[in-house]
Order: C-alpha cells, then sequence, then structure tokens
C-alpha cells in the first residue's frame, strides 16, 4: 500500500532534468582540467573589441566634430573665392584644398623635398625688421620628414602625405588629451576634453600642413608618461617633440621638475619610513635613474637640431638670428602682446603686424586662457601639466610675433581644456554633442577661415 505522506515529495529527478536538459541517468561530463586557452586570433579579437569600446566613443566624437568644421571651412573659402586671387605659395591655389599647405605648409614641402640649406643670407640694401632672406632651417624636421617617408612608402604626393601625418596625429592627439583628462576627471571628462580640442581657436590647423596636431600628440602622450611614471617612454617623447617644435622648451622644463619632485618624494618616504616595508612588501627605496635618463634624454632633440644648424650656419646663434631678421620673431618680455592689448580695444591698427579679426579672435584666446588658468590650478593637477601650461602660456605671450597666431601657438596648452571638461563632464550625451557641434560650426570660420584667409597663418 502506498504512503500517503510521500504523495507530494518532490520529485529532484524532474528537477535535474529542467537543470541539466538531460535524463537523470546521464552522468555529468568529469572535469579534466582547466578550459583550453582561446587561440592568438581569438585573443587579437577580444583585445581590438576592448579596444574598439575604450577609444571608439573619443574618436568618432573627434572626427565627426573636426569634419563639420572642415567642411564649413571649406565652403567658406569656396564660397569667397579670395584664394583664387592669392599666390599658391600665401594662401592661394587652384582649389580649396590647396590652400591647407600654404605659408608654412609650403616650407615644409620644399624641406621634405629638397632637404637643409641653412644660410644666413643678408637681404641687400634693408634695413627695416627684415634683414635676412627666408631660409628653411626655420623649420623643425620631424614634420617634413615624416611627410617624406610617408610619400615614399604609399605613393602620395607631399601634400598629401603631409596632410595624412596631421589629420592621423591629430586622432593620436585627441586620445591622448583624453586619457590625461581622464586619470583627473574621468573618462567623460576626458571625452568632452577631446571635443574641445577639435573646436577650440586655432583647431583649424589640425587638419592642415602644419605641425601643430604632431606636436600637441608627442606633448600630450609625454605628459601622460610623466603621470604613469613611464620615465624612459617620457623622455623619448620629449626629445621628439625637440625635433617638432621650438615649444618643446616648456615640455623639458615641465619633465624636469616633475622627475625631480618625484625623485625628492621618493627621498622623502625613504627617511620617514627607514627599513620598514611598504603596502606591498617591498622595502622603500630612492629610484633615481629613471627619471634622470629621462631628463638627459628630453632636451637632445631640440638641442641637437639648434647646434646642427648653428654648426651648419658658422653661428651657434643662428637659428635665433635667422627667425629674429627673416620673420621678426624674438622674444620681447611680453611688449609686442602689451602693444595689442592697448591698440585693439580702442581700435588702434597701428601695431605691428596688424589683422583686425584674426587679432580679435587672438585677444579672446587669450583672455580665455588667462580664465581657464586660475581654475587649472585649482584642480591641484600633476606638476607636469602646470609647468608645462605655464611656460607656453609665457613663451607665448613674450614673444614678438604675429599675434592672430596665438590662437594656434596656444593649442600645445591643452591641460586648460581640463576646467572645461570636468564642467562639461554632467551634461547628457545629447546636449554635450550638441553644445560641441555648434561649436565646430562656428570653428570653421574663427578657427580655420580668420587664420588662413582673414590673417597669416
Amino acid at each position: 500500500m502506498n504512503n500517503p505522506s510521500l504523495a507530494n515529495t518532490p520529485s529532484y529527478e524532474d528537477n535535474a532534468r529542467h537543470a541539466e536538459g538531460r535524463p537523470p541517468t546521464t552522468q555529468p561530463p568529469h572535469n579534466t582540467g582547466p578550459p583550453p586557452a582561446p587561440s592568438p586570433a581569438r585573443r587579437r579579437w577580444a583585445r581590438l573589441c576592448r579596444a574598439a569600446e575604450h577609444h571608439g566613443p573619443v574618436l568618432a566624437l573627434y572626427g565627426a566634430l573636426k569634419l563639420i568644421g572642415f567642411c564649413v571651412f571649406m565652403y567658406l573659402l569656396d564660397s569667397s573665392g579670395d584664394f583664387r586671387k592669392k599666390d599658391p605659395r600665401f594662401g592661394g591655389g587652384a582649389h580649396a584644398w590647396d590652400v591647407l599647405a600654404t605659408w608654412d605648409g609650403w616650407w615644409y614641402q620644399q624641406i621634405a623635398a629638397h632637404g637643409y640649406h641653412p644660410a644666413l643670407v643678408p637681404v641687400p640694401g634693408a634695413g627695416g625688421l627684415i634683414t635676412i632672406e627666408g631660409n628653411s632651417a626655420a623649420f623643425f624636421p620631424l614634420y617634413p620628414a615624416l611627410m617624406r617617408l610617408i610619400s615614399s612608402c604609399t605613393g602620395l604626393g607631399l601634400f598629401g602625405a603631409g596632410l595624412l601625418v596631421s589629420v592621423a596625429a591629430s586622432f593620436v592627439a585627441a586620445l591622448a588629451i583624453h586619457a590625461v583628462t581622464a586619470r583627473i576627471g574621468g573618462r567623460r571628462a576626458g571625452l568632452a576634453a577631446a571635443g574641445l580640442w577639435a573646436v577650440w581657436p586655432g583647431s583649424g590647423m589640425e587638419w592642415s600642413g602644419y605641425s601643430e596636431s604632431l606636436y600637441v600628440a608627442l606633448a600630450a602622450w609625454a605628459c601622460y608618461a610623466v603621470m604613469r611614471h613611464h620615465w624612459i617612454t617620457a623622455g623619448i617623447l620629449t626629445c621628439a617633440t625637440g625635433l617638432t617644435r621650438p615649444t618643446a622648451t616648456a615640455l623639458i622644463a615641465a619633465l624636469t621638475v616633475a622627475a625631480l619632485l618625484a625623485i625628492h618624494r621618493q627621498r622623502r618616504e625613504v627617511r620617514r619610513w627607514g627599513d620598514a616595508p611598504g603596502p606591498n612588501g617591498e622595502r622603500h627605496q630612492v629610484k633615481f635613474l629613471r627619471p634622470l635618463v629621462a631628463v638627459a634624454i628630453a632636451p637632445l632633440g631640440l638641442f641637437g637640431y639648434l647646434g646642427w644648424v648653428g654648426h651648419r650656419m658658422g653661428d651657434y646663434s643662428g637659428y635665433f638670428k635667422l627667425q629674429e631678421g627673416a620673420w621678426a620673431h624674438t622674444f620681447d618680455y611680453g611688449k609686442h602682446t602689451l602693444d595689442v592689448f592697448t591698440s585693439l580695444p580702442v581700435g588702434h591698427f597701428d601695431y605691428l603686424f596688424a589683422y583686425p579679426y584674426e587679432d580679435l579672435i587672438g585677444v579672446g584666446t587669450v583672455l580665455l586662457a588667462l580664465i581657464l588658468l586660475p581654475l587649472l590650478l585649482r584642480l591641484r593637477p600633476p606638476a607636469v601639466l602646470v609647468v608645462h601650461t605655464l611656460l607656453t602660456i609665457a613663451l607665448v605671450l613674450g614673444s614678438q610675433q604675429i599675434f592672430g597666431n596665438i590662437s594656434r601657438y596656444l593649442l600645445p596648452a591643452f591641460p586648460l581644456f581640463i576646467p572645461c571638461a570636468l564642467a562639461m563632464r554632467r551634461l547628457s550625451t545629447p546636449v554635450l554633442c550638441t553644445v560641441l557641434g555648434i561649436a565646430a560650426l562656428a570653428s570653421g570660420s574663427y578657427a580655420g577661415y580668420a587664420l588662413f584667409e582673414l590673417g597669416v597663418p
């Protein structure tokens, strides 16, 4: 007779059948070892997916914003048609895109095609500002060397190769700016900073035959390497910036200060803890070799090029004489900047190299930088960012040059983006894209057309 107490007993066999999807009599397979390792192709695909997930939004946002501004810039050039009346070397050409490789871009193409011939050649009978004929030695070698290399490898002309280098470097710079900012304010702030790099005053130079994108890419990754204490990498990247632009002086000083501060902090920890092991079990010791090696490597590019030019000219101050005599560029401790700031607000344009529309954008950029600087310092960022930003601003404002170019000369002061990016990270994605998109539309005029057509880039 059946036991009534067992009538409603749950069936564990049924549970097992539903849970495992097989009859309960089937024995589970024995685990004979760890699962097989994924194939190299699968591992590469997984790394690629992770990289796309991490970097894809940054590259997509930057590329979309730059494309908007670039199309507006090309439309303005074509609709005005002023470039057709100008010399192909000085802002002119047969097509709108030819303008992108004029002015300094022409010099870079000459270097890529024919190399350097450093010389100080006096202008016969000259008695004004320009006393020396222009010479390619005023332009640093890394950018034209990459132009020559890409042209040889791809078959592109020097014009196309130069634009390819600039565009690729601008995306690398966007990733670096994102990485630096993300370490301070998170990934969303980094995304906003990369967007600001696309629409900042002077950003029209990023997709042109100029070296700004390459310089900022190297400088930003060098700062990131310092922040991560990857000293040798930082030293090599800083050395490369010294082969790109003379403002690498600011980055060299910033790396040196950061390295010395790191050594000082380690020495202080050793004095405090002595032989006691740290939290990870390692004993405290001063690791000064790598920072000092980075400090030694950093200036080699800049000093090496200046020394080579001086040796070829027979005058080791030849580079600076060329800049002053051929382009009227010299460090005047801010006299020219003060002259602009006391003339432009009252409608006087009798100062040196006056281009009213371009200079007005330059004044706005300087004021914006001076507003953002205390906001940046308030965040107490790493010393490398502070020193690099301060010295970049000091070098730009303390020099006699075409004032309207300040908007592009301040592009390397990218840490100024950080306070804005921290504020913008609170915006929703649609609002953030809308704000930056409107700025991108306007950048075709203030960051592109004003520099190339209403002034001298």
